[in-house]
């Protein structure tokens, strides 16, 4: 049967319908197969309550536009199997990490409430995330393939604006350009000793026999993607990981156990489980040393020095956080805050994070916050200072003010285009059936 499908770039909302109760989820039927994928029932239902509670909007009925999203995906997945086109299980770790970490700081830090509201433990929370990850990963990365070399001219991007009918030109809210400077804390001696000696003590009782590595890293390791496997980060080629992690794995035979080793993540104990060659196949616990109070007001009198030079001259704040701040990601961008949609410096408050507008949003342009508390992404303890470059308020939209951002919507418009041709193409190889009572969503009709 000939079908036709429009491909849209919603958010996936369905990775995983933590906020949907047991009883909400309708009994599972299949409702699409996309060659070896399926789709159920509960799967588009999660999706819908999740988009429903979001707040967003979709043109037409809604639980089909998520269910097209959905098929899409399932395409691309399948795709990507058949171009070999992987994701490593390193960035999946990462990810989950990032994920797990966001849970528990949102329950207060602590597990077991996560355990107490979910009942499930992280453990399992983690084992069932991996492969949801996994899938929005690869469909993350078959787009990035798919489109990798577009770009748009200036004279597409005047066009694409020419085009967008007057009484739809938009009017843009207010914009802000902010600048950080980030110092994290550094734990003192003794703690620092205190993780180390604590590690050692894993080493001795796994050595003795006394204690499982993977049972000890499932309890104790702070890296909470891999903990959930034992800490097995799987193999890893040369150049992958931090040079400290990998010149200790090369060190050891197969089934041996590092001294604490410490990276920009922490300190690590690792015990190597397999060699090919380059490859090599690890698992760790990992530790990071706590600052203390005192540790971090240390800090916080050293960055209300740097304010103090950046206020007699803020001509120089870039260049003084540059040279000072210990976050990679900002030093790269001239230490401005980037934009995490479009990776201009321009930002919508919505843009920002919260904690970090409510402190701009009571600034004037040119002034400098005092050092401020916060966690970074990857549950680390630092300190900030802000700095009000620029605002822009709202107008509607012109190429003098918005060339950045039109050309961003020119460009995602041609992406989408190349993404549609590409997926007609796609979808010759894949087999698509779907459920008969969702045929009225009109997904693949007329192809």
């Amino acid at each position: 049967m000939k079908k036709k499908i429009s491909l849209l770039l919603l958010p996936l909302l369905w990775v995983m319908g933590f906020s949907a109760k047991a009883q909400d989820i309708v009994a599972d039927k299949i409702i699409a197969k996309v060659d070896d994928y399926i789709i159920l029932k509960s799967d588009l239902e999660l999706a819908y309550q999740s988009f429903l509670q979001s707040g967003d909007k979709l043109p037409g009925d809604a639980r089909c536009g998520i269910f097209r999203e959905m098929i899409i995906n399932k395409v691309l997945v399948a795709k990507a199997e058949i171009d070999s086109v992987l994701v490593e299980e390193n960035a999946i770790d990462r990810e989950l990490d990032q994920r797990l970490r966001y849970m528990v700081e949102t329950y207060g830090g602590d597990p077991d409430k996560i355990a107490q509201y979910l009942g499930k433990s992280l453990e399992q929370i983690a084992e069932e995330l991996r492969e949801p990850i996994r899938e929005q990963m690869t469909v993350q990365k078959m787009r990035s393939e798919v489109t990798k070399d577009l770009k748009v001219t200036p004279s597409e991007v005047r066009k694409f604006f020419k085009n967008i009918p007057k009484d739809s030109i938009p009017l843009f809210p207010a914009e802000y350009e902010v600048g950080v400077l980030i110092k994290n804390p550094i734990a003192n001696k003794a703690e620092k000793e205190r993780v180390r000696e604590q590690l050692l003590s894993f080493k001795r009782q796994v050595e003795a026999g006394e204690a499982d590595f993977a049972s000890l890293a499932t309890l104790h390791s702070e890296d909470l993607g891999s903990a959930s496997k034992g800490g097995d980060l799987g193999f890893h080629d040369r150049g992958e990981l931090v040079p400290e992690y990998e010149a200790a794995s090369f060190a050891l035979e197969a089934g041996a156990i590092s001294e604490p080793i410490e990276s920009q993540f922490g300190y690590h104990l690792i015990q190597l489980l397999e060699r090919r060659g380059n490859l090599y196949r690890t698992r760790h616990i990992l530790m990071r040393p706590k600052p203390s109070e005192e540790d971090i007001k240390t800090t916080e009198l050293l960055m209300d020095s740097l304010r103090q030079v950046i206020i007699e001259n803020p001509a120089d704040f870039q260049k003084i956080a540059v040279k000072h701040t210990d976050d990679k990601g900002s030093r790269a961008n001239s230490a401005m805050i980037a934009n995490p949609n479009t990776g201009s410096t321009k930002l919508l408050a919505e843009e920002m994070d919260f904690t970090a507008f409510q402190v701009v949003d009571k600034m004037k342009v040119g002034e400098v916050s005092p050092p401020l508390r916060f966690r970074t992404g990857d549950g680390k303890d630092a300190i900030r200072i802000l700095y009000f470059k620029n605002k822009i308020e709202p107008h509607v939209a012109n190429l003098e003010q918005d060339y950045e951002k039109i050309q961003q919507a020119a460009l995602s418009d041609k992406r989408n285009q190349v993404l549609n041709d590409w997926f007609l193409d796609a979808i010759k190889e894949i087999y698509i059936d779907i459920a008969p009572e969702y045929d009225y969503c009109g997904i693949l009709q007329g192809l």
